[in-house]
């Protein structure tokens, strides 16, 4: 069916395809860096630690800034509409020696900032408590030992003043998120005691008094991890009363609870709480794997919950790490689907349904619930790609085969 066609079938249900064109375009997802090099960064050579294990070894992982910069540049020319870049702090560029977490500064970062202005994407931000011999055993923010204590909260202020700095320069606010692994592999006998520490250091760091308009932190939750199987501090609960406390934005992983939960349920909730939502887009296969999400049915709750409330209310970032395939092909995929799943939510008549469901018109509500599935989602998505100068289809992946040829495989 032509878009031509499309549009007037949808024009018959009450939805205006122009205006869902528009709306998905205003739409920035945060990409994040961490696809392309196996969550490594640039300060040593070794991997991931702190709960997280990336699996897979494709050949042609980004080994320095300039290529991780390349391929995210490759990555979001093949993306329809006009994005953000997530970045960790063990990415800052070092010149020399490598300058420790808790002295980290705008210097490290300034060639990120450079980058970005070239490309023209905005800048996303994330403290890193992991991977690093202060946090080896597990524990950062509520660390028994006080001086592994503030060398941590250093950190996470740094990571404040590095935030405004992205916002102030780009002139668009940067979200800083902050999610701590700390946990317990077994069964701890004090559970209050590390939960009090974290919030203490929390409430250090929370007391630099950083610029609203340029910095908006969030704090992240997580169920468990590698190592951390028994306990974790930083649980839903936790971060939901810390951030309600400190008047911060709780943050939504997808892959960061029990793996029969809907996330989705949750959104509204968070809404009601916290006026916007932050929310990470994952896949978790039995535990937090972070797969390249795929559309399947989370994804696909999730898109209608944040188009059902608004996309202006909703702080959208990807976060998965997939080493098994094409890195950057796991950016294109993931950033697609999650735009598509987007506008297959935005070509449905909520506020029908939403009235059908208020009149207690079941059987209606769950057949045109069902009908609506099969409307030409796919004649709308060629023509915004059009719009946007990108391919619509799969033909995508033979340039990315091409760069893996070009330049990937020339990578030791």
């Amino acid at each position: 069916m032509s878009y031509k066609d499309a549009k007037k079938k949808y024009a018959k249900i009450g939805i205006d395809t122009e205006k869902v064109l528009k709306d998905l375009g205003k739409i920035a997802i945060s990409l994040h860096c961490w696809q392309g090099d196996d969550v490594g960064g640039f300060e040593t050579t070794g991997g991931a630690s702190g709960g997280i294990q990336t699996t897979g070894n494709y050949p042609g992982k980004a080994r320095t800034p300039e290529e991780l910069q390349k391929d995210l540049a490759f990555a979001l020319s093949l993306i329809p509409g006009k994005h953000r870049v997530n970045l960790h702090a063990c990415y800052g560029i070092h010149t020399g020696k490598v300058t420790d977490r808790d002295k980290l500064s705008v210097e490290n970062f300034k060639p990120w900032v450079a980058w970005a202005k070239k490309v023209g994407v905005k800048l996303d931000f994330n403290p890193t408590f992991f991977s690093h011999p202060k946090a080896a055993d597990g524990l950062t923010l509520s660390n028994p030992d006080p001086k592994i204590r503030a060398f941590w909260v250093k950190h996470g202020i740094q990571c404040l003043k590095i935030a405004e700095y992205f916002g102030k320069e780009l002139k668009s606010p940067c979200s800083i998120n902050y999610w701590m692994p700390d946990g317990y592999k077994d069964e701890p006998s004090d559970r209050l005691g590390p939960r009090q520490r974290m919030a203490d250091s929390l409430d250090k760091i929370f007391k630099y008094k950083y610029n609203k308009k340029h910095c908006i932190p969030l704090l992240e939750s997580k169920l468990f991890g590698i190592g951390v199987e028994s306990y974790t501090v930083a649980s839903h609960e936790f971060v939901m009363g810390y951030a309600m406390k400190a008047k911060i934005l709780g943050l939504l992983d997808m892959g960061h609870f029990h793996i029969s939960e809907n996330v989705a349920d949750k959104i509204s909730s968070f809404l009601m709480t916290f006026g916007k939502v932050a929310f990470h887009i994952s896949r978790p296969v039995r535990w937090d794997s972070d797969h390249v999400i795929r559309q399947n049915d989370d994804l696909r709750a999730a898109a209608q919950e944040i188009v059902k409330m608004g996309p202006e209310n909703f702080i959208i970032a990807l976060d998965y790490f997939d080493a098994s395939i094409n890195r950057v092909a796991a950016w294109v995929l993931g950033m697609r689907n999650m735009q598509k799943e987007l506008l297959k939510a935005m070509l449905v008549p909520w506020k029908t349904l939403k009235a059908m469901q208020d009149a207690q018109e079941f059987t209606a509500q769950l057949v045109l619930q069902e009908e609506y599935k099969n409307y030409p989602v796919e004649a709308v998505w060629e023509e915004f790609c059009r719009r946007n100068k990108v391919v619509a289809d799969e033909s995508w992946l033979k340039a990315i085969q091409r760069y893996e040829k070009d330049v990937l495989s020339k990578r030791a």
